[in-house]
């Protein structure tokens, strides 16, 4: 398959999600060595799950299927340039490329805006419009220590 084939793809996931009723406009897929390997789309209000992004729910899929936490000689196809959550979530994956069709713009002006999210990550963690307050605890701290004392970890 072409890459504008798993496009068309992706699109057609956010299409179908949209005619079923399972969620908002998003589909997404990953491919490695030129397959689909897994998809995705919007189930935000049908899982009452904020994250369940299609990207997300893509990328979940995907370790699954590959049985690991990284996306290593995979390319996600989606159809929305991908919200902050989702791009974290893609980072963390690890893939070796991203292609998106629609933009944050495109996103913004049927209702998905999600720019507040970028101003709010760059301001002092007490003028956010969820105020973010540091609270030490040892219990939480000694995780730390656990983790970086622990011998057979797998890094990630």
């Amino acid at each position: 398959m072409e890459k504008q084939e798993f496009m068309k793809r992706a699109g057609a996931l956010a299409r179908e999600n949209i005619a079923n009723g399972t969620g908002g406009p998003f589909g997404a897929v990953i491919v490695k060595d030129g397959k689909i390997i897994a998809e995705g789309a919007n189930h935000v209000t049908t899982s009452n799950d904020p994250t369940a992004h299609a990207e997300v729910v893509a990328i979940r899929n995907a370790c699954e299927t590959l049985g690991t936490f990284q996306l290593d000689g995979c390319e996600v196809y989606t159809s929305c340039e991908p919200c902050p959550m989702c791009l974290g979530a893609i980072y963390w994956a690890r893939p070796d490329r991203v292609y998106y069709s629609s933009t944050k713009e495109d996103a913004k002006n049927i209702g998905f805006d999600d720019q507040f999210i970028y101003e709010e990550i760059a301001k002092e963690y007490m003028s956010r419009s969820i105020p973010f307050e540091h609270l030490k605890d040892e219990e939480a701290t000694k995780a730390f220590t656990d983790w970086t004392e622990k011998n057979d970890k797998v890094e990630y």
